[in-house]
């Protein structure tokens, strides 16, 4: 496998690269920062961490509002 772009929202917020057995997440969008470095089994596995997060801190900004 080589480096595949991963979108969020229809807009590339980062990339996997192979590493060993497992997929590394570089960001390159500030709101996914958090997952950086981070391996997963599969890009489907990334995206939803990305959509667990974003809407983790929606959820957490409209408690503060």
């Amino acid at each position: 496998m080589q480096k595949q772009v991963i979108e969020y929202g229809g807009e590339p917020v980062g990339i996997v690269v192979p590493d060993e057995d497992r997929l590394k997440f570089i960001a390159v969008k500030f709101h996914v920062i958090d997952l950086d470095e981070r391996r997963f089994r599969s890009a489907d596995e990334v995206r939803l961490a990305i959509r667990d997060l974003v809407r983790g801190r929606n959820a957490d900004a409209a408690i503060h509002v």
